[in-house]
C-alpha cells in the first residue's frame, strides 16, 4: 500500500499556502509512489509538521525551521523509493 503524507500546519500563522506548495511538489515528484498528501490545519499555534504514516519526519519547532523541498524531497524519497532519481534535487547545494 502507498504512504499518504500529511501536512500539519497552523493557519493561524497563515502557513496554509506552504503546506500546499510543499504538497503540489511532493504530489509531481511522487506521483507513483504516494497514496496522497493531506493537508490538516493544527489546532496548536505555531504547529508545522510533515508526516510520513504515522510517522512524523519533520518539525519546524524541532528542526530550527521549516524544510527546504529538495531536502523534504530526498528524506522522503529515501523512505519510500531509495532508488528514485530526483534530478536537480539530489545535487548538493
Amino acid at each position: 500500500m502507498k504512504p499518504t503524507i500529511t501536512i500539519e500546519y497552523c493557519p493561524k500563522c497563515g502557513w496554509m499556502l506552504r503546506s500546499v506548495y510543499l504538497a503540489s511538489e511532493l504530489l509531481t515528484t511522487f506521483t507513483n509512489e504516494l497514496n496522497g498528501v493531506l493537508l490538516r490545519p493544527s489546532e496548536t499555534t505555531g504547529k508545522f509538521a510533515v508526516y510520513l504514516g504515522e510517522q512524523q519526519i519533520i518539525d519546524r519547532k524541532t528542526d530550527g525551521g521549516f524544510p527546504e523541498i529538495t531536502a523534504l524531497k530526498r528524506l522522503i524519497r529515501d523512505h519510500i523509493a531509495p532508488g528514485k532519481s530526483l534530478g536537480h534535487s539530489d545535487k548538493p547545494h
